[in-house]
């Protein structure tokens, strides 16, 4: 896939799912998906096509973490990113939000070292990456209480990992869910801000839920 075959589909992909200004960096998001598709050769990074990658590729990397961004509050100071993985949705993200401080969390050492490399290739400011399980974080006073953002995908949202995600929060952080089809119990302490759908409503269906501290 050349540069402009990659700029292409994306703006494609981002007019259909209705993802307007502002345009993302696109050469950053470029360098993110070749990195990603490198590493992704050695180690299982994503389950997602990316030679070729297809539409839902597109949608699943950049579409749904752009769109998100337009619910991001323009102060957030901390933001931590949950079983980042691949690093999608945080490094798109981070890559149009470059002011927010990000921390990476990942459990997998090998999956650790790839978003290390990431942020070295892409030189993403203030941005880290915790090699630790979310228990730990949540036991950690020096993250517990501190965070304006919470991001996650692909995980088992249960009420305890529920309660543990958002003890991350300050008072008034916000914990952003990315998911499919379905709905989130939320436990005791726990409030729904709201629940929107992001990308390509006639694709696989994508939704963000956003929770606060109630």
């Amino acid at each position: 896939m050349t540069s402009r075959e990659f700029r292409t589909r994306l703006g494609r992909r981002l007019k259909r799912a209705a993802v307007g200004p502002p345009l993302p960096d696109v050469a950053g998001l470029e360098a993110y998906f070749r990195l990603l598709a490198t590493w992704n050769r050695k180690m299982n990074l994503t389950a997602l096509p990316l030679d070729p990658p297809t539409d839902e590729t597109f949608d699943r990397l950049f579409v749904e973490p752009l769109a998100a961004g337009h619910f991001v509050p323009a102060m957030v100071g901390r933001w931590v990113d949950l079983g980042s993985g691949g690093g999608s949705p945080a490094i798109p993200l981070k890559i149009v939000r470059p002011d927010i401080p990000l921390v990476m969390v990942e459990s997998k050492s090998r999956k650790a070292a790839f978003l290390r490399e990431a942020i070295r290739v892409l030189a993403l400011p203030a941005t880290a990456v915790e090699n630790s399980r979310l228990e730990q974080l949540a036991a950690n006073s020096q993250f517990a209480g501190t965070a304006g953002l919470v991001t996650v995908r692909a995980v088992r949202l249960d009420d305890e990992f529920l309660r543990q995600a958002t003890s991350l929060l300050r008072s008034d952080g916000q914990l952003f869910v990315f998911h499919g089809r379905g709905t989130i119990a939320v436990p005791a302490g726990i409030a729904r801000v709201d629940t929107v759908q992001i990308g390509d409503s006639q694709a696989q269906q994508a939704l963000l839920s956003r929770f606060r501290l109630d």
